[in-house]
C-alpha cells in the first residue's frame, strides 16, 4: 500500500477513536449550560467563515464579483424570513444578472 492509503487508514481510526471518547464522556459534562451555549456559538463562527471564505475566495486572493452582492441580497432576504428557496433563487437571479451585464463578471 502507499503512503496516502496508510494516512487514509489513519486518518479514519483517529475519526473512529474520537468518536468513540465523545461516548465515554459523561452526560453531565456535555449537558452543562457552558458546552451548549459555546457549541451554539461554534456553529455560528464555522458556518459564517464558510459563507466569507467561499463569497470572498478566487485564484490566490480576494476577488470582488457578483457573489458579494447576491450573497448580500440573501441575508437581507433572511432577515425579513423569506421561504429559503425564495432566498436562493433571488439571490441566484442577483448574481446572474449581474454578470450578464458585465458589471461584475
Amino acid at each position: 500500500m502507499s503512503a496516502i492509503w496508510w494516512s487514509v487508514i489513519a486518518a479514519s481510526l483517529l475519526v473512529f477513536a474520537l468518536k468513540f471518547a465523545g461516548y465515554l464522556v459523561p452526560q453531565k459534562v456535555v449537558a452543562g449550560p457552558v458546552v451548549s451555549r459555546v457549541a451554539g456559538v461554534v456553529t455560528i463562527a464555522l458556518l459564517s467563515s464558510l459563507v466569507a471564505s467561499q463569497t470572498l475566495a478566487g485564484d490566490g486572493g480576494i476577488v470582488l464579483d457578483a457573489r458579494i452582492p447576491a450573497v448580500a441580497v440573501a441575508g437581507l432576504l433572511l432577515w425579513f424570513r423569506a421561504p429559503f428557496i425564495v432566498v436562493i433563487v433571488a439571490a441566484a437571479l442577483v448574481a446572474a444578472g449581474l454578470r450578464l451585464i458585465g458589471w461584475m463578471p
